[in-house]
């Protein structure tokens, strides 16, 4: 069921795409956050933006 109206499909991206994940431990992270919730690392990394395409 695709999700056809602009606003709902920018608020889902929001959701999905604006975090940091972390280079240690690979939790999810607030995009403000500056530690890592779980180990405490300086080490993270914006997630990628692109949904990952299926192999043929």
């Amino acid at each position: 069921m695709p999700i056809n109206e602009p606003e709902k499909v920018k608020i889902i991206q929001d959701r999905i795409f604006m975090k940091k994940v972390c280079r240690n431990c690979g939790a999810l992270n607030p995009i403000r956050a500056t530690k890592c919730r779980r180990c405490h690392s300086r080490n993270l990394r914006p997630k990628k933006k692109e949904l990952p395409t299926k192999k043929a």
